[in-house]
């Protein structure tokens, strides 16, 4: 299980506070959530079954997850910036 990526994204004086968090190999999916002063406002699972079926070395597999994780908040921060995901 990896640690999970945790960011504050200012956007027009909010303060949204973007998490992934890893649910394991059993479960090959981490969460991402999108909070505004402790109010949940987006979640979503996403799953990497598709890189652990690659039977990568750990650190690659453990790279290519964080990756991943990295790219979805990145996704959700633009979103935010486009007024997608207001809270």
């Amino acid at each position: 299980m990896l640690p999970g990526v945790n960011r504050v994204y200012a956007h027009e004086g909010k303060d949204y506070h973007l998490q992934a968090e890893d649910l394991g190999l059993e479960q090959a999916c981490f969460e991402a959530r999108v909070y505004d002063g402790g109010t949940v406002l987006w979640h979503k699972r996403i799953s990497y079954a598709d890189l652990v079926a690659q039977k990568l070395p750990k650190l690659e597999q453990d790279e290519a997850v964080r990756s991943l994780m990295e790219k979805t908040l990145h996704t959700v921060q633009a979103a935010i910036a486009k007024g997608k995901l207001a809270g």
